[in-house]
C-alpha cells in the first residue's frame, strides 16, 4: 500500500508546470483579454460543457441555496465562520505613527486592498469550506469588494449549491459561474461582467496555478499552490488506527495528495500500513486515495526522534500532526510545516474545516519561507513621512553625501536647495 523507507530514500516527486501547459494557458488569458465575456462563455461551453449566456449568478439563486440547505449544515458552517473570524480578528494590525523629534513624524498606514476575487474550486466536490477561508480574512481586513468564481455544474449551469449557500451566509453578492484559467483572467484584466481586482486568492487545478503565475505583476496572488500534503510524525504512543484514518482523509482529495508518515518505531509503521488495508476498501473514494497513497505515500523510518524531526524539516509539509508523548516539545523543534495539529485529538480535518486558522496553507516545501493564508495577504503597508525644516537642516549634508556616492546628482541637490532658501 505505502512504501516502508528509511529517510534518504525519500524525494519529493516534481510536479511542476511544464511549459506546453503554460503556453495553452497563455492562449487562455489572451483570448479573455481580447474577448472578455465571449472567451469565458466559449471557454465554459468547451472546457465545463455547459452552455450560459451569462457568467453572473442570480441573487436568488444563492438564497435559494441558503434556504434550501438542511438546518444543521447551516449551524456547522456558521459555527465554523465564527471560529475562523475570531482567529483571524487577532490578525488584525493598526497603523501607527512616532514623533522623532524635531517635528518630525514617521508612521505606517494598513490599507486594504479594493477588490479580492476569490477562486473557489469545483470539479469532483464541492469546496464551501474554501468560500470560508478565503472570504472571511478578506473581510476582517476590510477589503471593500469581493468577488467569488467557481465552475458551473453541467446539470444546473450554476457553481454548487454548497458554495452558493456559503456565499450567501457571509454576504457575498457578486459571484460567478466561471472556473479555470479564464476565471483568473477574468479577474486579473477584467471583462464587462468581471471587474479586475488587486489580489486573486484561492486554490486550483493546474491550469488555475499555471494562469496565477502568468498574471502574477498585473495583479497580486496567494500562491501558487500544489497537491495537498500531510505528514503525521508519531511514536510507540500513537494508535495506528487513527493514523490510519487521518492518511486515508488525505489521500481521498485527488490522486496527487502526499500522506507520509514518519516515526522512529517500525512496529507503528507496520501497524498503520495493516490499518489502510482494512479501512481503504471502507472508503468513496477508494481508487482516488489507492492512487495517491501508492505514488505519493510513505512511511518513513527513522533511527531516532531527533533523526524523524529533521526529516520533518527536511519535507517542510503543509500539515503536520505529532502523535507523540511530548508533542509541545516537539513543537519547539518544528521549524517547516504550514499548520501543525497537537495530539491524538487534533486531527487535520478539524483545520480543514472548524477551528479557526485557514487551511490556504503553503505546498510543496514552501511552508520553508512562506505562511498560511490572512488578513495580512489582504493588506499593504504604506510609509508615512513627514519632515521639519530644522532636520532636514540637520541630516541635508549626508543625504547629498550619499545621495553623489550613487552617481545621482539631482538627489543631492534636492536636498541641498531647500538649504539655499
Amino acid at each position: 500500500m505505502i512504501r516502508l523507507i528509511a529517510p534518504d530514500q525519500w524525494r519529493r516527486k516534481p510536479i511542476s508546470l511544464d511549459s506546453a501547459l503554460e503556453v495553452r494557458v497563455a492562449k487562455v488569458i489572451k483570448k479573455v483579454m481580447e474577448h472578455g465575456d465571449v472567451a469565458l462563455l466559449d471557454y465554459t461551453s468547451q472546457f465545463d460543457r455547459v452552455g450560459l449566456t451569462s457568467i453572473s449568478v442570480p441573487s436568488a439563486a444563492l438564497e435559494s441555496a441558503w434556504v434550501e440547505a438542511e438546518s444543521a449544515w447551516q449551524h456547522a458552517f456558521q459555527d465554523a465562520a465564527n471560529n475562523i473570524r475570531r482567529f483571524h480578528a487577532r490578525q488584525r494590525r493598526e497603523s501607527w505613527y512616532v514623533d522623532d523629534g524635531d517635528r518630525v513624524r514617521l508612521g505606517q498606514r494598513i490599507l486594504p486592498v479594493d477588490a479580492a476575487g476569490l477562486y473557489v474550486p469545483g470539479g469532483t466536490a464541492a469546496y464551501p469550506s474554501s468560500v470560508l477561508m478565503t472570504a472571511i480574512p478578506a473581510q476582517v481586513a476590510g477589503v471593500g469588494d469581493l468577488y467569488l468564481a467557481s465552475p458551473p455544474d453541467p446539470s444546473t449551469g450554476l457553481p454548487r449549491r454548497e458554495v452558493l449557500a456559503a456565499a450567501y451566509m457571509l454576504g457575498i453578492e457578486n459571484v460567478f459561474a466561471v472556473g479555470g484559467a479564464q476565471a483568473i483572467a477574468a479577474f486579473a484584466f477584467g471583462t464587462e461582467s468581471v471587474p479586475r481586482v488587486d489580489k486573486i486568492v484561492g486554490p486550483g487545478s493546474a491550469y488555475v496555478t499555471a494562469a496565477k503565475k502568468l498574471v502574477y505583476g498585473h495583479v497580486d496572488i496567494d500562491s501558487l499552490a500544489g497537491p495537498s500534503e500531510l505528514v503525521v510524525l508519531a511514536d510507540a504512543t500513537a494508535r495506528p488506527d487513527w493514523i490510519a484514518h487521518d492518511l486515508l482523509a488525505q489521500a481521498e482529495h485527488d490522486e496527487l495528495a502526499c500522506a507520509i508518515l514518519v516515526t522512529p518505531d517500525e512496529a507503528i509503521a507496520k501497524a498503520v500500513c495493516q490499518a489502510l488495508e482494512t479501512f481503504l476498501p471502507l472508503i468513496s473514494r477508494r481508487d482516488i486515495a489507492t492512487s495517491a497513497l501508492k505514488e505519493h505515500g510513505a512511511a518513513i523510518i527513522t533511527s531516532s526522534m531527533e533523526e524523524a524531526i529533521h526529516t520533518v524539516n527536511t519535507i517542510a509539509p503543509e500539515h503536520l500532526e505529532l502523535m507523540v508523548a511530548d508533542s509541545w516539545e516537539v513543537l519547539e523543534k518544528i521549524r517547516h510545516a504550514g499548520a501543525v495539529f497537537i495530539g491524538p485529538w487534533s486531527p487535520e480535518v478539524v483545520g480543514d474545516y472548524y477551528a479557526g486558522p485557514n487551511h490556504v496553507l503553503p505546498t510543496g516545501g514552501a511552508a520553508r519561507f512562506s505562511s498560511a493564508l490572512g488578513v495580512d495577504d489582504f493588506v499593504r503597508r504604506q510609509s508615512v513621512i513627514s519632515y521639519s525644516e530644522r532636520r532636514l537642516g540637520v541630516v541635508a549634508d549626508d543625504i547629498a553625501l550619499m545621495a553623489r556616492s550613487e552617481g545621482l546628482d539631482a538627489h543631492a541637490r534636492s536636498v541641498k536647495a531647500r538649504m539655499k532658501d
